[in-house]
Protein backbone atom coordinates (compact mmCIF):
# COMPACT_ATOMS: atom_id res chain seq x y z
CA UNK A 1 0.00 0.00 0.00
CA UNK A 2 1.65 3.49 -1.08
CA UNK A 3 2.12 6.10 1.77
CA UNK A 4 0.09 8.64 2.48
CA UNK A 5 0.96 12.28 1.76
CA UNK A 6 3.00 14.12 4.29
CA UNK A 7 1.02 16.40 7.00
CA UNK A 8 0.39 20.01 6.29
CA UNK A 9 2.61 22.44 6.35
CA UNK A 10 1.95 25.70 7.59
CA UNK A 11 1.91 27.42 4.67
CA UNK A 12 -0.72 24.46 2.99
CA UNK A 13 -4.18 26.20 2.83
CA UNK A 14 -5.55 22.64 4.94
CA UNK A 15 -3.47 23.62 7.59
CA UNK A 16 -5.63 26.71 8.10
CA UNK A 17 -9.06 24.87 7.73
CA UNK A 18 -10.91 25.17 11.46
CA UNK A 19 -13.97 23.46 12.63
CA UNK A 20 -14.86 22.01 15.94
CA UNK A 21 -13.55 18.34 14.90
CA UNK A 22 -10.44 20.10 13.98
CA UNK A 23 -9.86 22.11 17.17
CA UNK A 24 -10.32 18.67 19.15
CA UNK A 25 -7.76 17.24 17.39
CA UNK A 26 -5.26 20.28 17.65
CA UNK A 27 -6.02 20.25 21.56
CA UNK A 28 -5.43 16.60 21.68
CA UNK A 29 -1.88 16.90 20.35
CA UNK A 30 -1.03 19.86 22.25
CA UNK A 31 -2.11 18.52 25.35
CA UNK A 32 -0.12 14.73 24.62
CA UNK A 33 -3.23 13.02 24.94
CA UNK A 34 -2.30 11.64 21.52
CA UNK A 35 0.91 11.56 20.30
CA UNK A 36 -0.14 10.50 16.66
CA UNK A 37 -3.94 10.36 15.34
CA UNK A 38 -5.77 7.52 14.07
CA UNK A 39 -9.00 7.68 11.85
CA UNK A 40 -11.24 4.98 9.95
CA UNK A 41 -13.62 4.76 7.52
CA UNK A 42 -15.49 2.12 8.38
CA UNK A 43 -18.66 1.74 5.07
CA UNK A 44 -20.35 -1.54 5.14
CA UNK A 45 -19.73 -3.52 2.10
CA UNK A 46 -23.74 -3.60 1.11
CA UNK A 47 -23.86 -0.87 -1.58
CA UNK A 48 -22.03 1.51 -3.89
CA UNK A 49 -21.13 4.71 -2.04
CA UNK A 50 -22.84 7.95 -2.77
CA UNK A 51 -22.22 11.85 -2.92
CA UNK A 52 -22.89 10.98 1.40
CA UNK A 53 -19.69 9.31 1.99
CA UNK A 54 -17.89 11.61 -0.47
CA UNK A 55 -17.98 14.18 2.99
CA UNK A 56 -17.20 10.90 5.46
CA UNK A 57 -14.00 9.94 3.15
CA UNK A 58 -12.76 13.49 2.96
CA UNK A 59 -12.81 14.30 6.95
CA UNK A 60 -12.00 11.04 8.03
CA UNK A 61 -9.03 10.62 5.44
CA UNK A 62 -8.44 14.34 4.99
CA UNK A 63 -8.07 14.94 9.30
CA UNK A 64 -5.21 12.27 8.93
CA UNK A 65 -3.04 13.70 6.78
CA UNK A 66 -3.24 17.07 7.81
CA UNK A 67 -2.29 16.10 11.00
CA UNK A 68 0.25 13.42 9.60
CA UNK A 69 -1.56 10.55 11.30
CA UNK A 70 -3.11 7.40 9.34
CA UNK A 71 -6.54 6.45 8.46
CA UNK A 72 -7.53 2.87 7.82
CA UNK A 73 -10.38 1.53 5.55
CA UNK A 74 -12.23 -0.80 6.99
CA UNK A 75 -15.06 -2.56 5.87
CA UNK A 76 -17.98 -3.24 8.37
CA UNK A 77 -18.77 -6.71 7.01
CA UNK A 78 -20.84 -7.96 10.05
CA UNK A 79 -24.26 -8.72 7.88
CA UNK A 80 -22.87 -11.22 5.03
CA UNK A 81 -26.26 -11.81 3.60
CA UNK A 82 -26.43 -8.13 2.31
CA UNK A 83 -22.65 -7.89 1.39
CA UNK A 84 -20.99 -8.30 -2.07
CA UNK A 85 -17.16 -8.27 -2.97
CA UNK A 86 -18.47 -6.02 -6.10
CA UNK A 87 -19.32 -3.27 -3.12
CA UNK A 88 -16.02 -3.86 -1.87
CA UNK A 89 -14.01 -3.72 -5.45
CA UNK A 90 -15.92 -0.31 -5.77
CA UNK A 91 -15.39 1.10 -1.99
CA UNK A 92 -11.53 1.02 -3.05
CA UNK A 93 -12.15 2.54 -5.92
CA UNK A 94 -14.05 4.90 -5.28
CA UNK A 95 -11.75 6.36 -1.90
CA UNK A 96 -8.53 6.28 -4.78
CA UNK A 97 -10.47 8.10 -6.97
CA UNK A 98 -10.99 11.05 -4.68
CA UNK A 99 -7.45 11.36 -3.69
CA UNK A 100 -6.74 9.28 -0.43
CA UNK A 101 -5.35 6.33 0.18
CA UNK A 102 -5.48 4.08 3.80
CA UNK A 103 -2.84 3.11 5.99
CA UNK A 104 -4.27 -0.29 6.28
CA UNK A 105 -7.34 -2.17 4.76
CA UNK A 106 -9.14 -4.05 7.68
CA UNK A 107 -12.53 -5.73 8.00
CA UNK A 108 -14.30 -6.13 10.53
CA UNK A 109 -14.46 -9.85 10.24
CA UNK A 110 -10.62 -9.60 10.87
CA UNK A 111 -11.56 -9.35 14.47
CA UNK A 112 -14.62 -12.14 15.26
CA UNK A 113 -12.33 -14.06 17.23
CA UNK A 114 -11.79 -11.23 19.70
CA UNK A 115 -15.34 -10.02 19.51
CA UNK A 116 -16.32 -13.33 20.22
CA UNK A 117 -14.25 -13.36 23.77
CA UNK A 118 -15.26 -9.93 24.28
CA UNK A 119 -18.86 -11.27 24.85
CA UNK A 120 -17.51 -14.17 26.97
CA UNK A 121 -15.83 -11.78 28.99
CA UNK A 122 -19.17 -9.21 29.22
CA UNK A 123 -21.23 -12.78 30.28
CA UNK A 124 -18.60 -13.75 33.05
CA UNK A 125 -18.82 -10.58 34.23
CA UNK A 126 -22.65 -10.44 34.71
CA UNK A 127 -22.79 -7.92 31.69
CA UNK A 128 -24.92 -9.95 29.41
CA UNK A 129 -27.20 -12.69 29.05
CA UNK A 130 -28.45 -15.11 26.21
CA UNK A 131 -32.48 -14.09 25.38
CA UNK A 132 -34.94 -16.04 24.00
CA UNK A 133 -37.16 -13.99 23.27
CA UNK A 134 -37.91 -13.24 18.99
CA UNK A 135 -37.67 -10.06 16.98
CA UNK A 136 -41.58 -9.45 17.55
CA UNK A 137 -41.27 -9.47 21.73
CA UNK A 138 -38.10 -7.88 21.94
CA UNK A 139 -40.00 -4.66 20.80
CA UNK A 140 -42.77 -5.62 22.73
CA UNK A 141 -40.24 -5.02 25.90
CA UNK A 142 -38.64 -2.87 24.67
CA UNK A 143 -40.80 0.24 25.49
CA UNK A 144 -41.13 3.51 24.02
CA UNK A 145 -40.15 6.99 24.25
CA UNK A 146 -42.17 7.92 27.34
CA UNK A 147 -42.27 4.84 28.70
CA UNK A 148 -39.67 2.32 30.28
CA UNK A 149 -39.02 -1.04 28.85
CA UNK A 150 -39.51 -4.50 30.71
CA UNK A 151 -36.61 -6.73 31.49
CA UNK A 152 -36.42 -10.48 29.28
CA UNK A 153 -37.31 -12.79 31.83
CA UNK A 154 -34.31 -14.50 30.97
CA UNK A 155 -32.46 -11.54 31.92
CA UNK A 156 -32.08 -13.33 35.37
CA UNK A 157 -29.77 -16.50 33.89
CA UNK A 158 -27.01 -17.49 35.01
CA UNK A 159 -23.10 -16.85 34.29
CA UNK A 160 -23.39 -20.33 33.85
CA UNK A 161 -25.87 -20.88 31.42
CA UNK A 162 -25.50 -18.00 29.70
CA UNK A 163 -22.05 -19.50 29.06
CA UNK A 164 -23.45 -22.67 28.05
CA UNK A 165 -25.90 -21.18 25.95
CA UNK A 166 -23.25 -18.85 24.34
CA UNK A 167 -21.20 -21.71 23.17
CA UNK A 168 -23.75 -23.29 21.70
CA UNK A 169 -25.27 -20.40 19.82
CA UNK A 170 -21.34 -20.47 17.93
CA UNK A 171 -21.62 -24.12 17.90
CA UNK A 172 -24.11 -23.35 15.64
CA UNK A 173 -26.71 -25.60 17.44
CA UNK A 174 -29.78 -23.08 17.03
CA UNK A 175 -31.67 -22.26 14.56
CA UNK A 176 -31.48 -18.53 13.10
CA UNK A 177 -33.35 -15.66 15.78
CA UNK A 178 -33.72 -18.45 18.41
CA UNK A 179 -31.40 -16.66 20.49
CA UNK A 180 -29.76 -13.65 20.79
CA UNK A 181 -26.71 -12.23 23.27
CA UNK A 182 -27.81 -9.13 25.17
CA UNK A 183 -26.19 -6.51 26.79
CA UNK A 184 -27.26 -6.19 30.28
CA UNK A 185 -27.44 -2.60 30.95
CA UNK A 186 -31.38 -0.79 31.74
CA UNK A 187 -34.37 -1.26 31.00
CA UNK A 188 -35.51 2.13 31.99
CA UNK A 189 -33.30 4.06 30.50
CA UNK A 190 -34.15 7.59 28.82
CA UNK A 191 -32.05 5.61 25.77
CA UNK A 192 -33.37 3.35 23.99
CA UNK A 193 -30.00 2.12 22.71
CA UNK A 194 -29.22 1.25 26.17
CA UNK A 195 -32.37 -0.83 26.95
CA UNK A 196 -30.26 -4.35 26.67
CA UNK A 197 -29.25 -3.82 23.14
CA UNK A 198 -28.52 -7.25 21.19
CA UNK A 199 -24.82 -8.02 20.98
CA UNK A 200 -25.13 -10.89 19.03
CA UNK A 201 -27.41 -12.73 16.67
CA UNK A 202 -27.78 -16.09 15.01
CA UNK A 203 -27.52 -16.41 11.36
CA UNK A 204 -26.24 -19.12 8.93
CA UNK A 205 -24.86 -17.26 6.42
CA UNK A 206 -21.71 -17.82 4.76
CA UNK A 207 -19.43 -14.66 4.71
CA UNK A 208 -17.60 -13.38 2.25
CA UNK A 209 -13.88 -13.49 3.96
CA UNK A 210 -14.41 -16.22 6.63
CA UNK A 211 -16.64 -18.12 4.90
CA UNK A 212 -18.85 -20.98 7.51
CA UNK A 213 -16.74 -20.12 10.01
CA UNK A 214 -19.31 -18.23 12.05
CA UNK A 215 -23.04 -19.15 12.95
CA UNK A 216 -23.27 -16.13 14.77
CA UNK A 217 -22.41 -12.40 13.91
CA UNK A 218 -22.03 -9.25 15.92
CA UNK A 219 -24.36 -6.41 15.98
CA UNK A 220 -23.08 -3.06 14.77
CA UNK A 221 -22.91 -1.14 17.63
CA UNK A 222 -20.70 -3.98 19.30
CA UNK A 223 -18.32 -4.54 16.48
CA UNK A 224 -17.78 -0.93 15.41
CA UNK A 225 -17.23 0.19 18.95
CA UNK A 226 -14.15 -2.85 19.43
CA UNK A 227 -12.78 -2.15 15.94
CA UNK A 228 -11.75 1.06 16.43
CA UNK A 229 -10.47 0.22 20.31
CA UNK A 230 -8.55 -3.01 18.46
CA UNK A 231 -7.20 -0.46 15.86
CA UNK A 232 -5.96 2.39 17.98
CA UNK A 233 -8.75 4.81 16.47
CA UNK A 234 -8.06 8.53 18.68
CA UNK A 235 -10.87 9.98 16.97
CA UNK A 236 -13.78 8.04 15.57
CA UNK A 237 -16.16 10.72 13.25
CA UNK A 238 -19.39 9.82 12.97
CA UNK A 239 -22.90 11.23 11.69
CA UNK A 240 -24.98 12.34 13.78
CA UNK A 241 -27.53 10.10 13.69
CA UNK A 242 -24.95 7.73 15.51
CA UNK A 243 -25.17 10.59 18.57
CA UNK A 244 -27.19 8.33 20.83
CA UNK A 245 -25.41 5.30 20.12
CA UNK A 246 -22.17 6.63 21.77
CA UNK A 247 -23.04 6.07 25.35
CA UNK A 248 -23.25 2.25 24.10
CA UNK A 249 -20.06 2.96 21.95
CA UNK A 250 -18.17 3.57 25.18
CA UNK A 251 -19.90 1.22 27.52
CA UNK A 252 -18.84 -1.41 25.15
CA UNK A 253 -15.20 -0.20 25.28
CA UNK A 254 -15.19 0.26 28.93
CA UNK A 255 -16.60 -2.72 29.84
CA UNK A 256 -14.47 -5.12 27.78
CA UNK A 257 -11.46 -3.22 28.01
CA UNK A 258 -9.37 -4.95 25.73
CA UNK A 259 -6.43 -3.09 26.80
CA UNK A 260 -6.69 -4.19 30.15
CA UNK A 261 -7.55 -7.59 29.21
CA UNK A 262 -4.77 -8.22 26.60
CA UNK A 263 -5.70 -12.35 26.92
CA UNK A 264 -8.95 -11.41 24.66
CA UNK A 265 -6.33 -10.14 21.83
CA UNK A 266 -4.83 -13.54 21.18
CA UNK A 267 -6.49 -14.28 17.75
CA UNK A 268 -5.12 -11.19 16.68
CA UNK A 269 -1.64 -12.47 17.13
CA UNK A 270 -2.46 -15.25 15.30
CA UNK A 271 -3.81 -13.72 12.81
CA UNK A 272 -0.94 -11.75 12.01
CA UNK A 273 -2.57 -8.50 13.08
CA UNK A 274 -0.79 -5.60 15.13
CA UNK A 275 -2.47 -5.08 18.51
CA UNK A 276 -2.72 -1.36 18.80
CA UNK A 277 -5.23 -1.44 21.89
CA UNK A 278 -6.65 1.73 23.06
CA UNK A 279 -10.15 4.21 23.70
CA UNK A 280 -11.28 5.46 21.08
CA UNK A 281 -13.40 9.13 21.07
CA UNK A 282 -16.57 9.17 18.81
CA UNK A 283 -17.28 12.73 17.66
CA UNK A 284 -20.49 13.20 15.75
CA UNK A 285 -20.89 15.61 12.98
CA UNK A 286 -23.52 16.34 10.61
CA UNK A 287 -24.51 14.46 7.18
CA UNK A 288 -24.67 15.97 3.67
CA UNK A 289 -28.03 16.42 2.67
CA UNK A 290 -28.37 17.36 -0.85
CA UNK A 291 -31.30 18.26 -2.24
CA UNK A 292 -33.39 16.90 -5.72
CA UNK A 293 -30.88 13.89 -4.34
CA UNK A 294 -31.88 10.28 -2.30
CA UNK A 295 -29.30 8.68 -0.20
CA UNK A 296 -31.26 5.89 1.30
CA UNK A 297 -29.31 2.80 0.07
CA UNK A 298 -32.50 0.54 -0.47
CA UNK A 299 -33.76 3.18 -2.79
CA UNK A 300 -30.72 3.36 -4.69
CA UNK A 301 -31.20 0.00 -4.65
CA UNK A 302 -34.22 -0.28 -5.89
CA UNK A 303 -33.71 2.09 -8.54
CA UNK A 304 -31.14 -0.06 -10.15
CA UNK A 305 -33.14 -3.36 -9.59
CA UNK A 306 -35.98 -2.36 -10.58
CA UNK A 307 -34.35 -0.70 -14.02
CA UNK A 308 -34.90 2.83 -13.37
CA UNK A 309 -31.45 4.01 -14.00
CA UNK A 310 -29.02 2.16 -15.90
CA UNK A 311 -27.07 0.60 -13.15
CA UNK A 312 -25.07 1.71 -10.26
CA UNK A 313 -22.48 4.07 -12.92
CA UNK A 314 -25.72 5.67 -14.74
CA UNK A 315 -24.39 9.47 -14.66
CA UNK A 316 -27.56 10.71 -13.18
CA UNK A 317 -27.02 8.44 -10.09
CA UNK A 318 -25.61 10.19 -6.90
CA UNK A 319 -23.45 7.30 -6.48
CA UNK A 320 -19.20 8.32 -6.64
CA UNK A 321 -19.26 5.82 -9.42
CA UNK A 322 -22.27 7.36 -11.55
CA UNK A 323 -20.47 10.73 -10.57
CA UNK A 324 -17.63 9.80 -11.96
CA UNK A 325 -18.95 8.81 -15.06
CA UNK A 326 -21.12 11.84 -15.53
CA UNK A 327 -18.14 13.81 -15.49
CA UNK A 328 -17.80 15.12 -11.62
CA UNK A 329 -13.82 15.57 -10.79
CA UNK A 330 -12.61 14.62 -7.33
CA UNK A 331 -10.69 18.47 -7.11
CA UNK A 332 -14.76 19.77 -7.68
CA UNK A 333 -16.21 17.08 -4.81
CA UNK A 334 -13.56 17.90 -2.37
CA UNK A 335 -13.90 21.26 -2.98
CA UNK A 336 -17.35 21.35 -2.45
CA UNK A 337 -16.96 19.43 0.83
CA UNK A 338 -14.58 21.86 1.77
CA UNK A 339 -17.57 25.20 1.30
CA UNK A 340 -19.71 22.88 3.27
CA UNK A 341 -17.64 22.79 5.96
CA UNK A 342 -18.26 20.58 8.96
CA UNK A 343 -20.82 21.17 11.98
CA UNK A 344 -23.32 19.91 14.05
CA UNK A 345 -26.52 21.29 12.37
CA UNK A 346 -28.17 19.01 9.83
CA UNK A 347 -29.24 21.16 6.87
CA UNK A 348 -30.01 21.07 3.56
CA UNK A 349 -27.43 21.91 0.38
CA UNK A 350 -28.63 22.87 -2.68
CA UNK A 351 -27.38 21.17 -5.40
CA UNK A 352 -26.05 24.09 -7.42
CA UNK A 353 -23.36 24.77 -5.03
CA UNK A 354 -22.27 20.88 -6.20
CA UNK A 355 -22.55 22.23 -10.22
CA UNK A 356 -21.09 25.58 -9.16
CA UNK A 357 -17.94 23.14 -7.54
CA UNK A 358 -17.68 21.67 -10.68
CA UNK A 359 -18.03 24.36 -12.73
CA UNK A 360 -15.33 26.61 -10.85
CA UNK A 361 -13.08 23.13 -10.99
CA UNK A 362 -13.45 22.93 -14.68
CA UNK A 363 -13.35 26.17 -15.61
CA UNK A 364 -9.64 26.73 -15.24
CA UNK A 365 -8.34 23.54 -16.04
CA UNK A 366 -10.95 21.90 -19.03
CA UNK A 367 -9.60 23.10 -22.88
CA UNK A 368 -12.32 24.44 -24.99
CA UNK A 369 -13.97 22.67 -28.03
CA UNK A 370 -16.32 23.30 -30.55
CA UNK A 371 -19.48 20.84 -30.62
CA UNK A 372 -22.76 21.60 -32.19
CA UNK A 373 -25.57 19.51 -30.37
CA UNK A 374 -29.04 20.18 -32.23
CA UNK A 375 -27.69 21.09 -35.70
CA UNK A 376 -28.36 23.20 -38.84
CA UNK A 377 -26.45 23.62 -41.55
CA UNK A 378 -25.24 26.74 -42.46
CA UNK A 379 -24.07 27.46 -46.36
CA UNK A 380 -21.28 30.42 -46.80
CA UNK A 381 -22.67 30.79 -50.32
CA UNK A 382 -19.76 33.38 -51.36
CA UNK A 383 -17.03 30.39 -50.91
CA UNK A 384 -16.56 27.79 -53.18
CA UNK A 385 -17.42 24.41 -52.34
CA UNK A 386 -13.39 23.35 -52.76
CA UNK A 387 -12.94 25.98 -50.28
CA UNK A 388 -10.76 24.63 -47.25
CA UNK A 389 -9.05 26.38 -44.43
CA UNK A 390 -7.23 25.15 -41.38
CA UNK A 391 -7.39 28.13 -38.28
CA UNK A 392 -5.71 28.19 -35.19
CA UNK A 393 -7.77 28.36 -31.98
CA UNK A 394 -6.89 28.38 -28.70
CA UNK A 395 -7.05 25.79 -26.38
CA UNK A 396 -8.34 27.84 -23.30
CA UNK A 397 -9.00 31.55 -23.49
CA UNK A 398 -7.21 32.53 -20.32
CA UNK A 399 -4.19 30.29 -20.23
CA UNK A 400 -1.59 30.16 -22.95
CA UNK A 401 0.01 27.78 -22.02
CA UNK A 402 -2.38 25.14 -22.53
CA UNK A 403 -1.64 25.65 -26.39
CA UNK A 404 -3.36 25.70 -29.49
CA UNK A 405 -5.03 23.72 -31.67
CA UNK A 406 -5.99 23.35 -35.45
CA UNK A 407 -9.84 23.78 -36.70
CA UNK A 408 -10.77 23.05 -40.20
CA UNK A 409 -12.83 25.23 -41.65
CA UNK A 410 -14.62 25.24 -45.08
CA UNK A 411 -18.04 26.46 -46.95
CA UNK A 412 -20.35 24.56 -44.87
CA UNK A 413 -21.04 24.62 -40.80
CA UNK A 414 -23.08 22.97 -38.70
CA UNK A 415 -24.68 25.71 -35.92
CA UNK A 416 -26.82 25.16 -33.17
CA UNK A 417 -30.51 25.53 -33.76
CA UNK A 418 -30.96 27.84 -31.13
CA UNK A 419 -28.47 30.46 -32.99
CA UNK A 420 -31.76 30.27 -35.35
CA UNK A 421 -35.25 31.96 -35.06
CA UNK A 422 -37.04 32.69 -38.57
CA UNK A 423 -39.14 35.31 -36.63
CA UNK A 424 -36.85 36.49 -33.75
CA UNK A 425 -38.28 36.93 -30.19
CA UNK A 426 -37.17 39.97 -28.53
CA UNK A 427 -33.50 41.07 -27.66
CA UNK A 428 -32.15 38.06 -29.98
CA UNK A 429 -28.89 38.69 -31.49
CA UNK A 430 -28.31 35.61 -33.40
CA UNK A 431 -29.10 34.78 -37.02
CA UNK A 432 -32.13 35.74 -38.44
CA UNK A 433 -33.17 36.79 -41.94
CA UNK A 434 -31.19 39.26 -42.87
CA UNK A 435 -29.71 39.51 -39.56
CA UNK A 436 -25.76 39.65 -39.06
CA UNK A 437 -23.85 37.50 -36.30
CA UNK A 438 -19.98 36.54 -35.82
CA UNK A 439 -18.83 33.05 -36.58
CA UNK A 440 -16.18 32.67 -33.69
CA UNK A 441 -12.63 33.00 -35.21
CA UNK A 442 -14.04 33.51 -38.73
CA UNK A 443 -15.91 36.97 -39.52
CA UNK A 444 -19.52 38.30 -39.99
CA UNK A 445 -22.27 36.46 -41.89
CA UNK A 446 -25.21 37.75 -42.69
CA UNK A 447 -28.35 35.13 -43.37
CA UNK A 448 -29.81 35.82 -46.83
CA UNK A 449 -32.04 32.63 -47.46
CA UNK A 450 -33.60 29.80 -45.32
CA UNK A 451 -34.20 26.07 -47.06
CA UNK A 452 -36.69 24.72 -45.51
CA UNK A 453 -38.18 20.56 -45.58
CA UNK A 454 -41.51 21.20 -45.04
CA UNK A 455 -41.96 23.35 -41.91
CA UNK A 456 -38.38 22.72 -40.67
CA UNK A 457 -35.61 24.79 -41.48
CA UNK A 458 -32.79 22.60 -42.58
CA UNK A 459 -30.30 24.76 -44.71
CA UNK A 460 -29.23 28.30 -43.82
CA UNK A 461 -27.57 30.22 -46.66
CA UNK A 462 -25.37 32.75 -45.82
CA UNK A 463 -22.67 35.24 -46.84
CA UNK A 464 -19.09 36.13 -45.49
CA UNK A 465 -18.37 39.61 -44.87
CA UNK A 466 -14.40 38.63 -45.48
CA UNK A 467 -13.20 42.31 -44.57
CA UNK A 468 -14.45 40.93 -41.20
CA UNK A 469 -12.57 38.14 -41.29
CA UNK A 470 -9.42 38.24 -38.88
CA UNK A 471 -6.73 41.01 -40.05
CA UNK A 472 -9.18 42.54 -42.32
CA UNK A 473 -10.01 45.68 -42.64
CA UNK A 474 -13.52 45.69 -41.10
CA UNK A 475 -12.43 42.88 -38.45
CA UNK A 476 -13.21 45.54 -35.70
CA UNK A 477 -16.89 46.16 -36.93
CA UNK A 478 -19.57 45.15 -34.63
CA UNK A 479 -22.12 43.10 -34.24
CA UNK A 480 -24.16 41.73 -31.13
CA UNK A 481 -23.78 38.41 -31.32
CA UNK A 482 -21.05 35.17 -31.57
CA UNK A 483 -21.98 32.10 -32.45
CA UNK A 484 -20.10 28.70 -32.67
CA UNK A 485 -19.61 26.21 -35.36
CA UNK A 486 -17.75 22.46 -36.58
CA UNK A 487 -16.97 22.32 -40.12
CA UNK A 488 -19.75 20.22 -42.06
CA UNK A 489 -17.11 18.35 -44.21
CA UNK A 490 -14.56 17.25 -41.21
CA UNK A 491 -16.78 17.14 -38.34
CA UNK A 492 -17.15 13.72 -36.42
CA UNK A 493 -20.75 12.78 -35.82
CA UNK A 494 -21.16 11.99 -31.78
CA UNK A 495 -23.49 10.72 -29.20
CA UNK A 496 -24.19 13.36 -26.61
CA UNK A 497 -25.86 12.98 -23.98
CA UNK A 498 -27.67 15.24 -22.33
CA UNK A 499 -27.79 14.74 -18.41
CA UNK A 500 -29.65 16.50 -16.00
CA UNK A 501 -30.93 16.28 -12.27
CA UNK A 502 -32.43 12.52 -11.84
CA UNK A 503 -35.17 13.93 -9.37
CA UNK A 504 -37.49 16.97 -10.74
CA UNK A 505 -38.55 18.15 -6.95
CA UNK A 506 -36.55 18.74 -4.35
CA UNK A 507 -37.07 16.74 -1.35
CA UNK A 508 -38.01 13.32 -3.13
CA UNK A 509 -38.27 11.43 0.03
CA UNK A 510 -41.38 14.15 0.91
CA UNK A 511 -44.46 11.28 0.17
CA UNK A 512 -47.14 13.72 2.03
CA UNK A 513 -48.99 13.47 -1.66
CA UNK A 514 -49.25 10.34 -1.72
CA UNK A 515 -46.08 9.57 -4.46
CA UNK A 516 -43.26 7.83 -4.05
CA UNK A 517 -39.67 9.05 -4.96
CA UNK A 518 -40.08 6.21 -8.42
CA UNK A 519 -42.82 9.34 -9.03
CA UNK A 520 -40.36 12.23 -8.91
CA UNK A 521 -37.77 10.41 -11.26
CA UNK A 522 -37.41 13.87 -13.77
CA UNK A 523 -38.81 12.76 -17.64
CA UNK A 524 -35.54 14.91 -19.00
CA UNK A 525 -33.19 13.64 -16.86
CA UNK A 526 -31.52 12.15 -20.38
CA UNK A 527 -31.85 12.75 -23.33
CA UNK A 528 -29.27 11.50 -26.19
CA UNK A 529 -28.70 13.07 -29.66
CA UNK A 530 -26.82 13.11 -32.33
CA UNK A 531 -24.44 15.92 -32.90
CA UNK A 532 -21.25 16.90 -34.55
CA UNK A 533 -17.74 17.75 -32.92
CA UNK A 534 -14.73 18.88 -33.88
CA UNK A 535 -11.87 16.22 -35.18
CA UNK A 536 -9.65 17.32 -31.76
CA UNK A 537 -12.72 16.76 -29.48
CA UNK A 538 -13.03 13.02 -31.07
CA UNK A 539 -9.71 12.62 -30.43
CA UNK A 540 -10.41 12.83 -26.48
CA UNK A 541 -9.88 9.55 -24.43
CA UNK A 542 -12.73 8.19 -22.21
CA UNK A 543 -12.70 10.19 -18.77
CA UNK A 544 -10.99 13.49 -21.16
CA UNK A 545 -13.16 16.38 -19.57
CA UNK A 546 -13.42 19.84 -22.14
CA UNK A 547 -16.06 22.55 -22.22
CA UNK A 548 -17.76 22.42 -25.55
CA UNK A 549 -18.30 26.24 -26.21
CA UNK A 550 -21.37 28.24 -25.06
CA UNK A 551 -23.00 25.15 -24.26
CA UNK A 552 -21.22 23.46 -21.38
CA UNK A 553 -19.03 20.99 -19.53
CA UNK A 554 -18.45 17.56 -20.98
CA UNK A 555 -16.73 14.44 -20.72
CA UNK A 556 -15.70 11.26 -23.01
CA UNK A 557 -17.56 8.71 -21.05
CA UNK A 558 -15.51 6.21 -19.64
CA UNK A 559 -17.27 2.59 -20.88
CA UNK A 560 -18.40 3.43 -24.11
CA UNK A 561 -16.33 6.63 -25.69
CA UNK A 562 -13.81 5.80 -28.75
CA UNK A 563 -12.41 7.80 -31.25
CA UNK A 564 -14.31 6.10 -33.56
CA UNK A 565 -17.94 6.39 -32.31
CA UNK A 566 -17.37 9.43 -29.62
CA UNK A 567 -19.82 9.66 -26.69
CA UNK A 568 -20.00 12.24 -24.61
CA UNK A 569 -21.47 13.13 -21.52
CA UNK A 570 -22.95 16.33 -19.73
CA UNK A 571 -21.58 17.00 -16.96
CA UNK A 572 -23.31 20.52 -16.47
CA UNK A 573 -24.72 23.53 -18.31
CA UNK A 574 -22.12 26.56 -18.52
CA UNK A 575 -24.76 28.56 -15.92
CA UNK A 576 -27.65 27.18 -13.45
CA UNK A 577 -30.63 27.08 -15.66
CA UNK A 578 -32.45 25.16 -12.34
CA UNK A 579 -33.28 28.39 -10.53
CA UNK A 580 -35.26 29.80 -13.46
CA UNK A 581 -37.40 26.59 -13.58
CA UNK A 582 -38.03 27.14 -10.26
CA UNK A 583 -38.59 30.85 -9.77
CA UNK A 584 -34.79 31.41 -8.08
Amino acid sequence: MSALPAAATPTDPAAERNDFIRQIVRDDLASGKHAAIRTRFPPEPNGYLHIGHAKAICLDFGVAREFGGVCNLRFDDTNPAKEDPEYVAAIQDDVRWLGFDWAELRHASDYFGVFYLAAEKLVRDGHAFVCDLSAEQVREYRGTLTEPGRNSPFRGRSVEENLDLLRRMRAGEFADGARTLRAKIDMASGNINLRDPALYRIKKVAHQNTGDAWPIYPMYDFAHSLSDAIEGITHSLCTLEFEDHRPLYDWCVDKVDLAGNPDLLGPLAQAGLPNMAAKPRQIEFSRLFLNYNITSKRKLIALVSEGLVDGWDDPRMNTLQGLRRRGFTPASLRLFVERLGISKQNSVTDYGQLEAAVRDDLDAKAPRRLAVVDPIKLTITNLDDAYHETLRFSNHPKNPEMGERDVPFSNTLWIDRDDFFEVPPKGFHRLSPGAEVRLRGVGIVRCDEIVKNGERVVELRCTLDASTRPGGTGADRKVKGTIHWVCAKHAVEAEIRLYDRLFAVADPDDDSDGKTYKDHINPDSRRIVTGYVEPAAAQAQPEDRMQFERTGYFVADRRDHTGARPVFNRIVSLRDTWASKVGG
